[in-house]
């Protein structure tokens, strides 16, 4: 009986540590991405260009170049994600690329507009790549019943995570005296710091705990460059034959890029037209507040919608509310 049991709670154990990933690395979706580090780009950093209209296009520019590389680099990670049996290596290798970078912006101030775009970039392609080793991880993880369910615990850790951390700089960017920062400034570049810290720190359970799955079997030695864009131009040639593939596909890309293009250039332009930092960083907080419970509610609602009928509710929740 003991095995059976110990089995189990090992199980648990690793579906507990793969979800604490996404309590770490929300952190940088919300007081990076979402909240700080815009306002502070176009209001700071970017201070001495003509006028914050252009600083929005520059944040734009950025954004879009990290989108550009991601894809790009998607089937090729996504190659070595399957062949190589090495996902928790290559995922702490971008993984220290993203956390290094995130601490870098600690050092960003007036005037430091370059070194704040390759500094988000960077850490931003290596919050991507980590992310797509972290999602092969779930097949492994989760049993194929239990797929949806751990999927929506992640995404209610990472609100929870991510709001904790948000709501900690929001009362250090407030109140910055309280905790030894000579201005509001400081406690900002503080909390870009402490985004790397919570990252690196959260991260631990799931190199302990999620075991590393065995390398998809395929030819010996593999390029897994040239497999990534073999496998692209296959999938290409396979939509011809799945019409409603094809169709998910493209709907998938627009909802996300939309959804995504939001969330990066909410608060630069509420930066721009004058919203306060603060008022940003609530708004953001209370969504984090909210998300977390829904997104357990909708870890469960397939079981009863179905897949398809649930993504349609909650994009047309979305996009109501956009």
């Amino acid at each position: 009986m003991s095995a059976p049991i110990n089995a189990e709670k090992l199980h648990h154990k690793a579906i507990n540590a793969w979800c604490m990933y996404d309590w770490a690395n929300s952190a940088f979706a919300t007081t990076i991405v979402a909240a700080m580090l815009p306002p502070y780009f176009s209001k700071v950093v970017a201070a001495d260009l003509p006028n914050r209209a252009q600083a929005s296009s520059i944040w734009g520019y950025a954004t879009s170049l990290s989108m550009l590389a991601t894809a790009l680099l998607g089937p090729i990670l996504g190659a070595i994600a399957d062949y190589s049996g090495s996902k928790k290596r290559f995922m702490g290798g971008f993984l220290t690329i993203a956390i290094l970078f995130t601490g870098l912006l600690f050092f960003i101030g007036q005037g430091d507009w370059i070194g704040a775009v390759v500094f988000y970039v960077l850490a931003s392609i290596g919050n991507a790549g980590a992310n797509i080793f972290y999602d092969s991880l779930l097949p492994h993880v989760a049993r194929p019943e239990e797929i949806n369910q751990v999927s929506a615990r992640g995404f209610a850790y990472g609100y929870v995570g991510g709001g904790l951390l948000l709501l900690i700089n929001l009362i250090w960017y407030m109140k910055p005296q309280w905790f030894g920062f000579p201005d509001a400034n400081t406690a900002v570049r503080a909390a870009f710091l402490s985004v790397a810290v919570w990252w690196a720190i959260f991260s631990i359970p799931l190199f302990r705990w999620v075991p590393e799955p065995p390398a998809t079997a395929g030819p010996e030695r593999i390029n897994p460059v040239r497999a990534g864009f073999q496998r692209l131009a296959e999938t290409f040639r396979e939509l011809r034959r799945y019409r409603e593939l094809f169709k998910c596909l493209l709907a998938f890309w627009l909802y996300a890029d939309g959804i995504g293009t939001i969330i990066h250039m909410a608060s630069i332009y509420g930066a721009e037209i004058g919203i306060g930092s603060a008022d940003l960083a609530g708004a953001l907080l209370l969504t984090q507040i909210i998300a977390a419970p829904f997104s357990i509610l909708f870890g469960v609602l397939p079981k009863r919608l179905g897949t398809k009928r649930s993504i349609y509710l909650a994009l047309g929740v979305y996009t109501l509310i956009s």
